[in-house]
C-alpha cells in the first residue's frame, strides 16, 4: 500500500454472529478516502469481530470513527453473551505504527480519537499502554476487569475515572479502551477437552503475569459449539517469545491433564518473519536466511 504514513488499528467489536451488522461496520470504514480493510475475523463464540485496518493516520482515525457509529446502533452489550471479556460495544481500539510514523504519533491519534468518541457518541474512554493516563492503565486486562456488567460500578470508584468522558457508562455501547502499541500477535492454542478450567491452569501457567512467559497475555476460554476449550493469548512481542515458545509450553501444561492440542489460529494479521521463524523452528533449519525464500529472493531482483 502507498503512502508515506501510514498507521494500522485493529479494533475488536462485540458481535461475532450478526453477519449483516459486521458488514455494515466493515463497510462504514471502507467509506474513508484512502483507507484499506485488509481483515475481517468473526468468533460467534468469543461474541467478538476483529478488524484490521491500514491507512495514513487522520483517515484511520475518521475509519474509526465511523465504526463507532455503526456499533453504537447494532450492537447492545445488555443482552451480550460471549466467551471473551468485553466493556464495550466497541471493546478495544489500538493503534499501531507501520510507515513513517511514531508511537507518539499514534499516542496523539489515540487521544484525539478517544475525546472525538466520547464528544460523538458519549461512550466513556480509557486510554491504554503507550497512550495510558497512569501506569495501572498500561494494561488492557486490568482496563477491562470487571467488565460490562460491573463497570457501573468500577467507573464510579477512586481511581477509575475515565480518560474522557463522565462517570457513567453508556447505557448500551459501555466504555472503550483506545491505545497505542507495538504489533502483536493473537494466537489461539485449542485443547482436546471440554473442560475448562483445564484452559485457565494452563493460560495461567502460560501468561508473564502469573509467571509464565515474558510478553505473553493468557486467558482459558470455553468453545461450546466445537465441545473443546481454548488458551487464547496475545503476544506482544513476539520475537522475544516468539510463536513455537508459546505452543511447546501450552502443549506441555496441557499434558500434565492428560490433555492433547487439537489445533491453533491466528487471528488477525501476522508479520511473515513470525511464520517463518516457527517453520525455523520446527523443521530444525540450519544457517537459514529469510533470503532463500523462493518469493523474497523474486522481489528483490524486481520479478
Amino acid at each position: 500500500m502507498r503512502g508515506d504514513r501510514l498507521v494500522e488499528s485493529v479494533p475488536n467489536v462485540s458481535e461475532g454472529r450478526d453477519r449483516t451488522a459486521i458488514a455494515a461496520m466493515a463497510a462504514a470504514m471502507q467509506t474513508v478516502s484512502g483507507v484499506r480493510l485488509l481483515d475481517v475475523q468473526s468468533d460467534p463464540d468469543h461474541h467478538r469481530t476483529v478488524f484490521t485496518l491500514v491507512g495514513e493516520p487522520d483517515g484511520v482515525g475518521e475509519a474509526i470513527l465511523q465504526l463507532f457509529r455503526e456499533a453504537v446502533a447494532r450492537i447492545d452489550l445488555r443482552v451480550h453473551r460471549g466467551e471473551h471479556p468485553r466493556m464495550g460495544a466497541v471493546d478495544v481500539v489500538p493503534f499501531v505504527p507501520v510507515r513513517g510514523v511514531t508511537m507518539a504519533d499514534c499516542v496523539a491519534l489515540a487521544r484525539r480519537v478517544g475525546e472525538e468518541v466520547w464528544r460523538r457518541y458519549r461512550i466513556p474512554v480509557y486510554l491504554y499502554e503507550e497512550a495510558a493516563s497512569r501506569p495501572e492503565r498500561r494494561d488492557l486486562a486490568e482496563i477491562r476487569r470487571g467488565e460490562f456488567e460491573k463497570f457501573g460500578d468500577k467507573i464510579r470508584d477512586e481511581g477509575w475515572a475515565p480518560d474522557f468522558g463522565e462517570r457513567a457508562v453508556h447505557p448500551s455501547a459501555g466504555v472503550t479502551a483506545i491505545g497505542a502499541r507495538e504489533f502483536l500477535i493473537a494466537f489461539n492454542v485449542n485443547l482436546g477437552t471440554a473442560d475448562l478450567q483445564v484452559a485457565k491452569a494452563v493460560a495461567k501457567a502460560v501468561r508473564g503475569s502469573s509467571g509464565g512467559l515474558r510478553y505473553v497475555k493468557a486467558i482459558g476460554l470455553s468453545l461450546e459449539e466445537r465441545g473443546i476449550v481454548q488458551v487464547s493469548m496475545n503476544l506482544t512481542n513476539y520475537k522475544q517469545t516468539p510463536l513455537p515458545r508459546a505452543l511447546e509450553l501450552v502443549r506441555l501444561e496441557a499434558a500434565r491433564y492428560g490433555v492433547s492440542v487439537v489445533g491453533t489460529e491466528i487471528v488477525g494479521l501476522v508479520p511473515e518473519d513470525a511464520l517463518v521463524g516457527a517453520a525455523v523452528h520446527y523443521l530444525g533449519l540450519e544457517g537459514f536466511s529469510p533470503d532463500l525464500i523462493l518469493e523474497r529472493r523474486l522481489d528483490s531482483v524486481g520479478g
